[in-house]
């Protein structure tokens, strides 16, 4: 098993604090708060860990390197459509704007180079040794999401597993993941309204040995929304549930 957490970082280096124009609240808010903590103890439960420290404000690891937009990254030879929060935002999920000004593709590609390349490398390498060493390797995304969407929506599943409509992984695994989520008296939403990023759609393909699951947790359960405070009891909670899960997955035979 690799589980990364490629979203709780909060490191941000000054030279791209300088093209920022958001202030820490949101670079707290924006991430994906303690989801390293809940995971911490993973290898201790047979897991390689994965995290990165830098904010998603600096470049997000879950999305493509190619997904910008012009308004993103003005002289980009093969801009997509337009897409705020790609490979790296100009937006905040508040819809607010988080780039001084357009970057230069020179810029996109010294970001990517520094950290996108290089995690990925090293998330690519590693479940190759654990596939060609075991038969198989399951990769576990680590991420957290509001309680509720925007606009007064219903408040969200306790966790939404999301597999790209059930294909970045063996059934065996869905199963595992949904039976050992359930069993916590946890509610489960399978792809609903996160299917998995592109860490999942990358790398999960079963056919080929490498089963991917993203995890997305509420983080009503284990933090205070308005302060960012963690809860203690609910952070004991939630990695008790994860680690068990971590343990029903390094138990199966595929």
């Amino acid at each position: 098993m690799l589980v990364e957490v490629p979203h709780a970082g909060l490191v941000v280096p000054s030279d791209v604090r300088a093209q920022l124009v958001v202030g820490d609240g949101t670079i707290l808010r924006d991430s994906d708060l303690y989801v390293d903590r809940l995971f911490a103890k993973a290898p201790e439960h047979g897991a390689t860990l994965l995290k990165s420290r830098i904010s998603r404000y600096v470049v997000d690891l879950n999305r493509a390197p190619d997904d910008v937009d012009r308004q993103t990254v003005r002289d980009h030879p093969a801009p997509r459509p337009t897409q705020s929060r790609g490979v790296v935002w100009r937006s905040t999920t508040e819809g607010q704007p988080a780039l001084r000004e357009a970057i230069t593709y020179a810029e996109l590609e010294r970001r990517l180079a520094l950290y996108h390349a290089p995690y990925h490398a090293a998330l690519a390498a590693e479940l190759e040794r654990k596939r060609a060493r075991f038969g198989h390797a399951i990769l576990v995304a680590g991420h957290s999401m509001p309680s509720a969407g925007k606009g007064g929506q219903p408040r969200r599943a306790d966790v939404v597993p999301g597999t790209r409509g059930r294909t970045s992984a063996s059934e065996a695994v869905i199963d595992v993941v949904d039976r050992v989520l359930s069993a916590s008296h946890l509610s489960v939403k399978h792809d609903d309204p996160y299917r998995g990023g592109w860490s999942t759609a990358r790398y999960g393909h079963p056919e080929r040995g490498v089963h991917a699951v993203q995890i997305e947790v509420n983080r009503a359960l284990y933090a205070d929304e308005v302060t960012g405070d963690p809860s203690p009891p609910g952070v004991a909670r939630v990695e008790a549930i994860l680690l068990s899960l971590l343990d029903a997955l390094g138990a199966l035979s595929l």
